[in-house]
């Protein structure tokens, strides 16, 4: 099995507390949240967005063709410093003839083996997913 690579990023300040992507497409990184996501913005992006692929590949794999993937976090961050993430939710919604079963083994699998940014944040977070399926 080929190791995977490192993961380089490079940023390149561009004024105030904005700092833009070298690679492209160019990505924004804005304290605010205004010209591009905050930092914490950023890791709920990926961590829903992880987990989001991961259910379309498994559901993909099981031959289950869902017409819409739909998924939405929330995170509630402590008040004090360093304002990490305490709670997050995150749900999903999907649209077409996709077993509940097989949504439940997808989200499992992805939280407990296959989505590598979950498994790089504290573990204490209290992590809810949900779904909903549509017909």
């Amino acid at each position: 099995m080929t190791p995977k690579p490192p993961t380089v990023v490079d940023l390149v300040w561009i004024d105030e507390l904005k700092f833009s992507t070298v690679s492209r497409p160019e990505q924004i990184i804005d304290s605010t949240g205004t010209a591009g996501p905050s930092p914490v913005d950023a890791l709920g992006l990926a961590l829903a967005g992880c987990m989001s692929i991961d259910v379309a590949h498994m559901l993909a794999r099981g031959r289950h063709a869902p017409r819409a993937i739909r998924s939405r976090l929330v995170g509630d961050r402590a008040q004090e410093d360093p304002h990490r993430f305490l709670r997050v939710a995150l749900h999903f919604t999907i649209e077409g003839n996709v077993p509940a079963d097989v949504v439940e083994r997808a989200i499992r699998l992805s939280r407990e083996k296959y989505c590598s940014v979950w498994h790089s944040m504290r573990q204490d977070i209290d992590f809810r997913v949900t779904f909903d399926l549509v017909a």
